[in-house]
C-alpha cells in the first residue's frame, strides 16, 4: 500500500516538475518580445528621415544658385554683344574692301572719260553721250560713297598725294601741290588711289 502512495507522489512531483520546467521556458521568450521595440522605433523615425530629404537644397542654396545662374547669363549676353558687334565689323570692312577693289578697277575708264571730254569732239551728240556715261559714272561712285581727294593749291601730304615732278614757282609756298595729273580717290577714309601731283618749292 504504501508503495503506491509513493508511486503517486513521484507522478506528482513529474507534472510539478513538467510545469515549472514549462514556465522558465515561456520566461525568457515573453522577456525576448520587448526587444523588438528598438525596431519599431527606428520605422517611426525613418519617414521623419525621408521627409528631411525630401525637403531638398535651403533657401541660402536657392538663393547662392540663382545669383551664380544670373551671374552666367549677364556673361553670356556681354559675350553675344561683343561677338556681334565684331562680326558686324568684319563684315562692314569686307564690305568696304570689296568695294574699294571694284572702284579701283573702273577708275582707269573713268579717266579715259575724262581725257575724252577735255580733248573735244567734232561730233555734238557722241560728245553728249561720253559726258552722259562719265556723269553717271561720277554718280555712281558718289552714291558709293566715293569722294576725290584736294590737291592742287593744298599743302602736300604723303598720305594723299604721291609727288612725281618738283617745281620751282615763286607765287606760291613751299610744298604747295602746283598741278595735278592723276586724280585720287577715297572712300569712307580708306585711300583708293593717291593723287599723282607736282609739288612746287619742295624744301
Amino acid at each position: 500500500m504504501n508503495q503506491k502512495v509513493d508511486h503517486e507522489e513521484k507522478e506528482n512531483l513529474t507534472e510539478e516538475q513538467i510545469a515549472e520546467a514549462a514556465a522558465e521556458t515561456a520566461e525568457p521568450e515573453a522577456a525576448a518580445e520587448p526587444e523588438a521595440a528598438p525596431e519599431a522605433e527606428s520605422a517611426a523615425e525613418a519617414p521623419e528621415e525621408a521627409a528631411d530629404k525630401k525637403d531638398g537644397p535651403s533657401a541660402e542654396e536657392l538663393a547662392a544658385r540663382v545669383a551664380e545662374l544670373e551671374d552666367q547669363l549677364l556673361r553670356k549676353i556681354a559675350e553675344f554683344d561683343n561677338y556681334r558687334r565684331r562680326t558686324t565689323k568684319e563684315k562692314e570692312e569686307i564690305g568696304l574692301t570689296a568695294r574699294i577693289k571694284c572702284v579701283s578697277e573702273l577708275l582707269p575708264i573713268l579717266d579715259n572719260f575724262e581725257r575724252a571730254l577735255k580733248i573735244g569732239c567734232s561730233d555734238e551728240n557722241f560728245f553728249k553721250g561720253v559726258k552722259m556715261i562719265f556723269d553717271t559714272m561720277t554718280a555712281a561712285f558718289t552714291k558709293m560713297g566715293v569722294e576725290e581727294i584736294e590737291a592742287e593749291g593744298k599743302p602736300f601730304d604723303p598720305e594723299l598725294h604721291y609727288a612725281v615732278s618738283r617745281v620751282e614757282n615763286p607765287d606760291l609756298g613751299a610744298n604747295v601741290v602746283s598741278a595735278v595729273m592723276q586724280k585720287g580717290y577715297r572712300m569712307n577714309g580708306k585711300i583708293i588711289r593717291h593723287a599723282m601731283v607736282a609739288v612746287a618749292n619742295p624744301d
